[in-house]
């Protein structure tokens, strides 16, 4: 029996996936318009019916992805709803399950700041509103696990993290992700051990 083909996806979702696709592997900078378009198996005058300008495009991108983020934290807390140590724990082993996979070039939305110096102004004011919406989430699920000082604790965490995503793009050493869960682990059973159930 032959095999079923794969329904063809809308030209606009064609287009972000190629986008997607191509800004982690290149780079924002290095991908053109044509490039995209062109893996898309699309035309330049469909993307920009979509898309007002490659800007838009990379803005869109960005959305999605922070959109990605929320959701894996609405996950955990809908799983955890009384454990806020496990919530924490549950984000770093998302981060850690996908350095294989497009993590692995690093953190697309420090990625993209460090390419965008001096443009991109919007979606560069979308990713620092992201970053500290994390920071602030990550500190009130500190708060509710009865951390002493909640918010330098989510700063150990963020730098943890974020440096999971920096050693394993630039190799520094072996298993960045065990040794991170590790020290979070270490972190989130002294809080257990203060607040036992």
């Amino acid at each position: 029996m032959p095999r079923l083909s794969q329904p063809r996806l809308p030209p606009r979702d064609r287009l972000l996936q190629a986008a997607e696709t191509l800004f982690y592997q290149d780079g924002i900078t290095r991908v053109t318009v044509d490039a995209i378009t062109e893996k898309a198996q699309s035309t330049k005058m469909t993307l920009y019916r979509h898309f007002a300008s490659k800007e838009a495009l990379v803005l869109e991108w960005i959305q999605l992805l922070v959109e990605d983020y929320s959701q894996v934290f609405d996950r955990l807390a809908e799983r955890f709803p009384d454990d806020s140590a496990a919530q924490i724990m549950g984000f770093g082993r998302f981060l850690a399950d996908n350095l294989t996979g497009t993590l692995q070039r690093g953190c697309p939305f420090t990625n993209t700041l460090a390419e965008t110096t001096g443009q991109f102004a919007e979606v560069r004011a979308l990713i620092f509103a992201h970053k500290q919406r994390q920071f602030q989430r990550l500190a009130a699920l500190c708060r509710q696990a009865g951390a002493g000082e909640p918010e330098a604790l989510a700063k150990e965490i963020t730098l943890l993290l974020e440096g999971l995503q920096v050693v394993a793009q630039n190799g520094g050493f072996e298993d960045p992700a065990g040794f991170v869960l590790e020290q979070l682990a270490i972190k989130l059973d002294g809080l257990t051990a203060k607040n036992p159930r």
